[in-house]
């Protein structure tokens, strides 16, 4: 029986990869626990495991007593000396109990206790492994679907790939391998719960790292990551050495490194664009296919105006709104996208509405608040119109119009 019990023992620290000790630890705890729950809370007992002979040595110590007055804890001197003749009163002498005498539930109880600390102990070492893991890609079976998503096997867990973390019209059946990210890992009751994603823009990264060898030595950087999943997304590149073209590495020889991610990815369009300091030259890059005029930076309000010609207003914007979405979000700022005709109208109508504010000492948004919302609609006005404007006067309408005759052929020559 002895030489059994250590060898299971052997045999599930080296299955389940579980510490020998820890659980020599747990099997002399279950036994204690079972031997006080038959023989009572209160007794004194030691429990040890024999390495020898493989056998578990249960001992139960009572006080040495001229009258015994509690058998659990006490033991006359009488009774003690049948075991060891020199024992003196007030002497601790502990005495062999049988573990077979725990009888079935005993055992039972024991068995379960081990049980339940073994897949405690599983559990523990499945979460610092995982939590370590996080940003790292697993692969795996799907096993069912359940109502959060699909519950993937990764061979010593499972791991959960919710709905909001799949990629779009991506389609999977029982038994399908699929790869995802570890973006999460939950300490539960029930064991670590392991999230992964498929969405997830660090997914993206994960994958160049795992495809471009630059990437994954550090020379090339990824610098930020801009998704749409299933549809398109933008990675913006850095090379930290001027001999390495960062977008050439990336996509590899014929398109190789990015095919496979792109394969990945359920076709996923990636546009790779070189990152910049200067945030102008990299909103270049980051709305390319387009051709940009001009970009004006508002920094105090993160916003760029970007100015395109006007055959470029759709390859900016890209199909509903995809091209300057994901432009933002990879920089970070908002963007406004004009043509060129549009923001010179803008601009020289916005001037002379100013222009003519100015000359006659009236807020700007003192007309715009009576209806006035161009130089045109001001010098179109009648008298009666431009008094009604906040601040103004007869003499001031002279000095207005004055400004209409003098700036009209200015503007005309901006707006041509």
């Amino acid at each position: 029986m002895g030489q059994e019990l250590k060898k299971a023992i052997d045999q599930i620290s080296k299955d389940k990869g579980l510490d020998r000790a820890m659980l020599v630890e747990t099997l002399e705890e279950a036994v204690r626990t079972s031997v006080q729950r038959k023989y009572g809370e209160n007794i004194d007992v030691e429990v040890s495991f024999n390495e020898e002979t493989g056998e578990i040595d249960v001992f139960q110590y009572k006080i040495v007593v001229a009258k015994v007055e509690d058998e659990s804890a006490q033991v006359s001197l009488e009774e003690a000396r049948k075991y060891d003749p020199s024992v003196q009163a007030d002497d601790e002498v502990g005495f062999r109990l049988k573990v077979e005498d725990l009888g079935r539930i005993a055992a039972q109880s024991a068995k379960q206790v081990i049980i339940q600390r073994m897949r405690d102990a599983e559990q523990g070492i499945i979460y610092d492994e995982y939590k370590d893991r996080i940003n790292e890609i697993v692969s795996g079976i799907v096993q069912r679907r359940d109502k959060a998503g699909w519950i993937i096997n990764l061979g010593r867990t499972e791991a959960l790939l919710p709905k909001e973390e799949q990629i779009p019209r991506e389609h999977y059946k029982r038994g399908d391998r699929v790869q995802a990210l570890i973006c999460e890992v939950r300490k539960e009751g029930r064991g670590p719960q392991i999230i992964v994603s498929r969405s997830h823009r660090d997914y993206m990264a994960a994958l160049f790292k795992r495809e471009v060898p630059e990437v994954d030595d550090g020379i090339v950087q990824i610098m930020g990551v801009a998704r749409d999943p299933g549809s398109r997304a933008k990675v913006a590149v850095l090379s930290r050495d001027r001999d390495v073209d960062p977008v050439g590495a990336c996509v590899g020889v014929r398109g190789s490194r990015i095919q496979n991610i792109v394969q990945e990815l359920r076709s996923e369009r990636i546009d790779i664009v070189v990152w910049s300091q200067d945030i102008a030259a990299y909103a270049r890059n980051a709305l390319s296919p387009a051709v940009i005029t001009r970009i004006v930076v508002d920094e105090a309000e993160g916003l760029l105006e970007v100015v395109v010609p006007d055959d470029q207003l759709t390859n900016a914007i890209g199909r509903k709104g995809q091209n300057v979405k994901l432009a933002a979000k990879l920089l970070g700022w908002k963007i406004d996208i004009y043509t060129e005709t549009r923001y010179n109208e803008a601009n020289a109508i916005g001037q002379g509405l100013e222009q003519l504010a100015g000359v006659v000492e009236v807020p700007a948004e003192n007309f715009v608040a009576a209806g006035l919302t161009s130089f045109d609609a001001v010098s179109g006005a009648s008298d009666e119109e431009l008094l009604a404007v906040a601040g103004m006067t007869k003499v001031k309408i002279d000095n207005l119009r004055a400004a209409v005759n003098f700036l009209r052929p200015s503007l005309e020559t901006v707006e041509n």
